[in-house]
């Protein structure tokens, strides 16, 4: 394993895809280094952990993502016992006006098939099928310390 050093730095970008991202952004928090985070896995697979050691090392957590990055600017200056909930935007994804029935006969391909931009496989089917939100639930609950029952 290599060794790395922060020296000089006071905030770390972690954006590697995935599982991948969860040691090096221990690894910054460790080394007392504020933490700005552009993937959501780290907080997924690992949310109490990495929170848990951001706060025993006295280094803050920042969302990138747009959304959670709006919420996170809206909280500054509140207190979290003063939020009643936050709401997650989704537009529904390619699927919304689709009958029970219709569904069934959806396809991968179908799911694949994104109107606006090229993701790769699993982000593109998360967003179709709206998973993607259901991890953005987990984050913002990490990120933001607030109940699932607080996050619409």
């Amino acid at each position: 394993m290599h060794r790395w050093r922060l020296r000089g730095a006071e905030l770390v970008v972690s954006a590697l895809v995935g599982a991948m991202g969860l040691v090096p952004t221990l690894r910054a928090i460790e080394a007392g280094k504020h933490v700005a985070l552009a993937n959501k896995e780290v907080l997924v697979m690992a949310g109490e952990l990495v929170t848990r050691a951001a706060r025993a090392a006295g280094v803050d957590l920042f969302p990138l993502d747009s959304e959670h990055n709006a919420i996170f600017q809206a909280l500054r200056g509140h207190r979290r016992a003063d939020v009643r909930r936050i709401i997650l935007t989704a537009s529904g994804g390619p699927f919304l006006r689709h009958s029970l029935a219709a569904l069934r006969e959806v396809t991968r391909e179908d799911a694949l098939r994104h109107p606006t931009w090229k993701m790769g496989t699993k982000i593109t089917v998360d967003s179709a099928t709206l998973m993607n939100k259901g991890l953005e639930v987990i984050e913002a609950h990490w990120l933001f310390d607030l109940s699932p029952e607080q996050i619409r």
